[in-house]
């Protein structure tokens, strides 16, 4: 027989569930870059026709150390992109998905992808350049991004948090987008060539050096997640001088300026620790093409032949200028494998994404003189002809027992799983977060939670058995910055039936987080075993509406499977959301704003497109107790014609009151369907 859910067991997994008191605040692929006693292992990448080739053996390449032959002893090609998946033509999408699309499917650690930080020097860059450059990032979000890509935008004159800021989501990536503006303090002014007349301006002090320290944490960031990663750095300033010259400035500089006059060490140091990282750095001069010849903003002033040799050195000094300000930025590219982009008002990167697509990782046994802490020059060639190949510049010959860190502390573990776009390290758990709002408590990010206890370590305390959890959550905002943290802390005491009914079932918990601000927002929680010091991590995406402005909006969807067989008890858990075909999948959330008149539509959507959908129909409202949050219940046959795999359940509520005056409230939730 059938069960049944009813209004009530709907409601329970908003009030019922347990609530823990809150106390306020891929394998070889990971190593890219190994130098180690037994092995030097380089990363290269071949082109023909700027075209990446694959195909290649050990035996097309030669490899140099220093200018001595080396004898290759791995090889290996690495993909970093899986099957292209089908795309909806943006004309043919149907115009009731509202104005997000479906969010996509977190990246596993494993998975083939391409790992990107796009950082935007807004220190460096004039209010002219800022313009094409967010402009270029919008349309790599829009059009040059994949499904698998795990990118981060991100702005030198900001706060930078930059590893949690890692995600596959294009809502909030454009959310980053948004941020993008001319910052006060830049360098570079308002046109990316200064007028005859405007000299003066030169930015806020220290700028240039607030640039290299932006780029020294992101590249460290960076080197906690797996794999081969790009940093792509867009900026009009990125000079080999500590400080941008004004025009006519460059004569009464000595030849023998010493550091105070160049940076040159800071930018090796950035290069190298990208090695460490296994970081490769592409430069974009987003100056693009300019003019440098007079312009109706220049002023000059004397008699014909003074103005016409104050035209020769104004052109003479701009053509410098621009060279100048993209040296640092071919420096960075060329030492660590990667190429800049120059003298083009496109910023090309898609082209920057192709040569990203795969690499070549070729090993050599070091002897005892490459660890003489000394920097030791990498080559690699090609036997064939007709073809480019570009690696790493070098590294610093240091063992790993001279870089090798103290294991980190619990509480840096935790930490680091917070921060981790990816999910558990090593203990898996379910998790199902969402937007709500309480009368008392305001609006929240509620989390249900499921363990399975049998990942646990449980000690026998008095004839119970015993654990104990630590369960962290953080809501990030701009940049990167924590907006809200929230720690519980739990010791669990079973008896012995208790102990064996959640060996069988699992543990069911509720995680509550403030939510003051609206905005949209990555949730990320991390759990913490005490006795194991075992530690997972799972984030999500949650938009947080302004109930203030009267508006209609719609609550997280909480779901829930029942299941005739009743094979897997966990599956009756909101947070697993893994269902079976030819089951009923319930559903439950909350109308905030709402209005006697309102009309609701759901849809299953499968890659992108609508696979099943219900007519409009009516919301009984008229045994609501509260008017002000409506909780709408209901379900969906998962039929048997649905194959198995990731579907989105999209909500669209419309009040017809409203008529045009205000958009549909709409709300997406991701489950899976399985066999």
């Amino acid at each position: 027989m059938k069960k049944r859910v009813t209004l009530a067991v709907l409601l329970s997994f908003c009030t019922l569930l347990p609530t823990l008191a809150q106390t306020t605040p891929r394998d070889n692929q990971d190593d890219v870059v190994k130098i180690t006693t037994n092995l030097v292992q380089i990363d290269a990448v071949v082109t023909k026709d700027g075209k990446p080739v694959t195909g290649l053996t050990a035996d097309d390449f030669e490899l140099y150390e220093d200018g001595r032959k080396q004898a290759i002893t791995s090889f290996a090609y690495i993909s970093n992109v899986g099957a292209k998946p089908a795309s909806t033509p943006e004309k043919a999408r149907d115009k009731t998905a509202g104005s997000f699309t479906p969010p996509p499917p977190p990246i596993t650690r494993d998975a083939a992808r391409r790992t990107i930080a796009l950082v935007v020097d807004d220190l460096g860059l004039s209010a002219e350049s800022m313009t094409h450059a967010r402009h270029a990032v919008r349309k790599f979000v829009a059009e040059q991004m994949q499904p698998n890509d795990l990118v981060a935008i991100l702005r030198t004159g900001a706060q930078v948090g930059a590893l949690q800021q890692f995600t596959n989501d294009k809502r909030l990536l454009n959310r980053a987008v948004d941020q993008l503006r001319w910052n006060l303090c830049s360098r570079a002014g308002i046109n990316v060539l200064p007028s005859v007349s405007r000299f003066s301006y030169s930015g806020c002090a220290h700028s240039y050096g607030s640039t290299l320290s932006q780029l020294r944490s992101i590249v460290d960031a960076m080197g906690e997640l797996p794999g081969r990663k790009s940093l792509i750095l867009m900026s009009d300033s990125v000079p080999i001088q500590n400080q941008e010259l004004q025009p006519y400035e460059y004569e009464g500089i000595p030849e023998s300026a010493g550091d105070d006059w160049v940076y040159r060490r800071g930018l090796y140091k950035i290069a190298e620790r990208a090695i460490r990282s296994s970081v490769v750095i592409y430069s974009v001069d987003t100056q693009g093409l300019q003019v440098t010849g007079p312009t109706a903003a220049d002023q000059f002033s004397g008699n014909m032949n003074q103005m016409t040799a104050q035209m020769r050195d104004i052109m003479a000094t701009r053509s410098r200028l621009l060279q100048d300000r993209r040296a640092g930025g071919d420096l960075l590219a060329r030492q660590t494998g990667g190429f800049q982009v120059r003298n083009s008002n496109d910023f090309q990167l898609d082209r920057i994404m192709e040569d990203q697509s795969g690499y070549y990782l070729l090993g050599y046994r070091p002897t005892d003189e490459t660890f003489n802490k000394h920097f030791h020059h990498i080559k690699a060639k090609l036997k064939k002809s007709g073809m480019t190949v570009r690696t790493r510049f070098g590294f610093y010959g240091v063992s790993e027992d001279d870089v090798k860190l103290r294991l980190p502390s619990p509480v840096q573990s935790t930490n680091l799983a917070l921060m981790s776009p990816f999910g558990a390290q090593n203990l898996e758990f379910e998790l199902a977060s969402f937007f709500t709002n309480d009368q008392t408590q305001g609006s929240l990010v509620r989390s249900f939670i499921y363990l399975d206890a049998n990942d646990l370590t449980f000690k026998p305390v008095n004839d119970r058995q015993q654990t104990s959890l630590e369960i962290h959550g953080v809501i990030f905002g701009d940049n990167g910055i924590p907006l809200e943290k929230v720690t519980h802390g739990v010791t669990l005491n079973l008896r012995q039936n208790e102990y064996e009914r959640a060996l069988r079932e699992g543990l069911r918990l509720r995680f509550d987080m403030p939510a003051r601000r609206p905005g949209a927002y990555q949730v990320r929680v991390a759990i913490r075993e005490g006795y194991s010091y075992k530690i997972g991590s799972a984030g999500q995406f949650v938009a947080v509406p302004d109930l203030n402005n009267k508006q209609l909006a719609l609550s997280g969807v909480v779901l829930q499977g029942v299941d005739a067989s009743a094979q897997d008890a966990a599956m009756t858990s909101p947070a697993v959301r893994r269902y079976r075909v030819n089951s009923d999948l319930y559903f439950a959330f909350v109308i905030y704003n709402g209005s006697p008149n309102l009309v609701m539509q759901t849809k299953l959507f499968r890659d992108g497109k609508s696979v099943k959908s219900s007519a409009e129909s009516a919301v009984d409202v008229s045994h609501q107790p509260d008017p002000r949050r409506m909780v709408i219940t209901n379900v969906m046959r998962l039929t048997p014609d649905l194959e198995p795999g990731n579907y989105y359940l999209q909500v669209v509520m419309t009040d017809k009151t409203a008529k045009d005056k205000q958009p549909p409230a709409t709300q997406w939730v991701d489950f899976e369907i399985v066999k």
